[in-house]
């Protein structure tokens, strides 16, 4: 099983970092207002990044990793590994 790490844009232009099984769905649970508190509260959201790691426990590290990022990192990471057009729902 594949495991990513993603982050959305949300909409007021804050960073939300998060782990996954499956990216797309994920972006559509949290436009859904299912996906976090965070997300339901500053949405809708736009996927920014996907990572894919090898499992579980390294998705959750570089999970906390990307989340002490500041700002500017987290926008530099997004714009230096564009999403590949199969994320682009």
């Amino acid at each position: 099983m594949a495991y990513y790490c993603y982050m959305v844009l949300c909409s007021n232009n804050a960073f939300y970092t998060g782990w996954t099984t499956n990216p797309l769905r994920r972006l559509k649970e949290h436009n859904a207002g299912r996906g976090a508190r965070y997300t339901k509260m500053n949405g809708p959201v736009k996927l920014v990044y996907v990572e894919e790691v090898e499992d579980h426990s390294t998705a959750l590290i570089r999970e906390a990793e990307i989340k002490r990022f500041s700002h500017a990192r987290k926008a530099a990471l997004a714009e230096a590994k564009p999403l590949p057009e199969t994320y682009h729902p």
